[in-house]
């Protein structure tokens, strides 16, 4: 089994003792239930409806688990029939191919709790909280910290494999611990020095572990209308200066020194140009557009041609920001 890692059917521990339908052949079957839980596996499921894109294929199997015995009960089906597994989060910094993705594909967007601890300062959040929706938590109860994050459209355990962040902040000056998951179904917590972070990355991208949870020092006590004030003034600026009003993954490339992204694409002439339903942004150079349509092979073309142009131009190869997860390689001819 092998993992990557980047709404659907309830997925809880059962309580009841009716038994489940017995897990039969992946051909025959298009909804498996997981033993244990009342977790299905779904056959066939679109992916275009959990990335923020809106594009590519179809999974051949999907599950959303609500908590760690669910999460556990999917990796055990894939080893037990060593196929492999893909984990997702909210889907906002992917770009998934038309083909779609063999093997399970896990979303962790379901795994949800989050708790202020007033004594130590501490936020211990599960994998599918949504960043933004904490930075706004965070600045009603007057804890500092996490103005910053209120702009980035992920969870926290992309936050965490990616080091995730904005306005000169990020995940690694922040995070605590994490508590990750083994393909063998044992946890484990890490520090942030075991992650080895550095710019948008981190030891657990390409890792076969799955961040379950994570442990934030953030500041309580300040005002909270100030903080509030400054988290706000944080989301109008991203409103300001990045396009909202199409289907995007946010950033596409990473910036290298000394110039940012959205400057070399832009100075090479680009914004506008479109291939397809997709379109590098008018607003932010560093940003491409679902203009209505777009497939994810457009996407994919359109990234490779603003990365030969600009590497004609300035002799710099922009490195993809976004994770691609299927096969592309034919799809520019």
């Amino acid at each position: 089994m092998t993992i990557s890692q980047a709404d659907a059917n309830v997925c809880t521990v059962s309580t009841l003792t009716t038994e489940k339908p017995e897990i039969g052949n992946a051909v025959e079957s298009s909804v498996i239930y997981l033993p244990g839980t009342d977790c299905v596996i779904k056959s066939q499921a679109s992916l275009s409806a959990y990335t923020s894109y809106r594009v590519g294929g179809a999974a051949q199997w999907y599950t959303a688990p609500r908590n760690l015995t669910a999460l556990q009960a999917g990796l055990k089906y894939a080893k037990e029939r060593d196929i492999p597994v893909t984990v997702v989060g909210a889907g906002s910094n992917l770009l998934v191919s038309d083909r779609g993705l063999p093997g399970l594909v896990i979303a962790t967007r379901h795994l949800r709790y989050s708790y202020f601890d007033p004594e130590t300062g501490q936020l211990t959040v599960a994998a599918g909280e949504s960043i933004p929706s904490l930075a706004w938590q965070a600045a009603d109860l007057g804890w500092e910290g996490l103005e910053w994050a209120v702009g980035i459209p992920g969870t926290v355990g992309g936050a965490v494999v990616m080091n995730a962040g904005a306005h000169s902040s990020c995940t690694a000056e922040m995070l605590v611990s994490a508590q990750v998951l083994s393909p063998d179904g044992t946890l484990e917590t890490v520090t942030a020095a075991d992650l080895n972070y550095s710019y948008r990355t981190s030891k657990l991208q390409g890792s076969d572990r799955i961040v379950t949870q994570a442990t934030f020092q953030l500041r309580p006590g300040a005002d909270p209308a100030k903080v509030f004030a400054a988290t706000k003034q944080h989301k109008q600026h991203r409103l300001s200066t990045q396009p909202y009003n199409f289907p995007s993954c946010g950033s596409v490339f990473r910036n290298p020194k000394p110039h940012s992204a959205g400057w070399l694409i832009e100075q090479t002439g680009l914004k506008g140009f479109q291939i397809g339903g997709a379109q590098v942004a008018q607003l932010h150079a560093n940003f491409i557009v679902n203009r209505g349509g777009a497939k994810a092979s457009d996407i994919f073309c359109l990234i490779r041609h603003i990365q030969h142009q600009v590497q004609d131009r300035w002799s710099i190869l922009l490195e993809p920001e976004v994770k691609m997860l299927g096969e592309f390689q034919a799809a520019c001819g």
